[in-house]
């Protein structure tokens, strides 16, 4: 009677009876020992598992404080190049509003990051295309210019000259003289001053033989006029 059940114990010998209790103590031990290898296996592993939980966690926070830092970061060298921008072109960014455009996901990201944009962004802002050359058309246009300031220059300069003829008589037209002279001149100068804002605006250059024609026609027109009109 190798193996007695509990069923078997009014008819098993006492040697039989003994040799089973003590086999069912030796396999209540092992269930014991068993369940107390798992019980702390899953402590283990449970112990475990939260101290990666708080690993991530704490990763996790890191990650976001530096991204919160990263996009500062980004919006502040954002504003700085649209305020070069705008410094740049001026009104013209109004088309986009009044601030900041905001930010946008780019359709083929690629491996580019914020920065790599960014940097794209500032390339094209430094960028300042070349001037064109001038054509006949623009420098017509700019002889133009000359020849009004000339026109305008001798008609001022006679008028205040008429005004000032006579002895003198301390008062403010003894200072006439001077002031057409000035006028006379100074007429030629706006004209190469208005020939600038017409050339931004037309993205050409005006070059040193540009401005000294338009000062030139300028003189040189006023200059026939007086002559014309004191031998009249």
């Amino acid at each position: 009677m190798s193996d007695v059940r509990p069923a078997d114990f009014d008819t098993a010998d006492y040697r039989s009876v003994l040799r089973r209790l003590t086999t069912l103590d030796e396999e209540a031990a092992n269930l014991r020992a068993e369940a107390v290898r798992w019980h702390d296996g899953r402590i283990q592993a449970a112990d475990e598992a939260v101290r990666k939980a708080d690993e991530a966690l704490k990763a996790a926070r890191l990650d976001a404080a530096e991204a919160q830092r990263t996009l500062e970061t980004v919006d502040a060298r954002a504003a700085g190049l649209w305020a070069d921008y705008v410094h740049k072109v001026g009104a013209v960014a109004e088309r986009y509003g009044r601030g900041k455009p905001p930010a946008v996901i780019p359709r083929q990201r690629g491996e580019k990051d914020a920065t790599d944009y960014l940097d794209e962004v500032a390339t094209k802002v430094k960028y300042t295309a070349p001037a064109r050359p001038l054509n006949a058309a623009t420098k017509a246009l700019f002889a133009v210019f000359g020849l009004v300031s000339g026109i305008v220059g001798s008609v001022v300069f006679r008028v205040l000259r008429q005004n000032a003829q006579g002895a003198q008589t301390g008062t403010w037209r003894d200072a006439l003289p001077v002031v057409a002279l000035v006028v006379l001149l100074a007429c030629p100068v706006l004209a190469v001053v208005a020939a600038k804002r017409v050339a931004d605006r037309r993205a050409v250059g005006l070059d040193v033989s540009t401005v000294v024609t338009v000062l030139l026609a300028g003189l040189a027109t006023a200059g026939l006029i007086l002559a014309a009109a004191g031998m009249g």
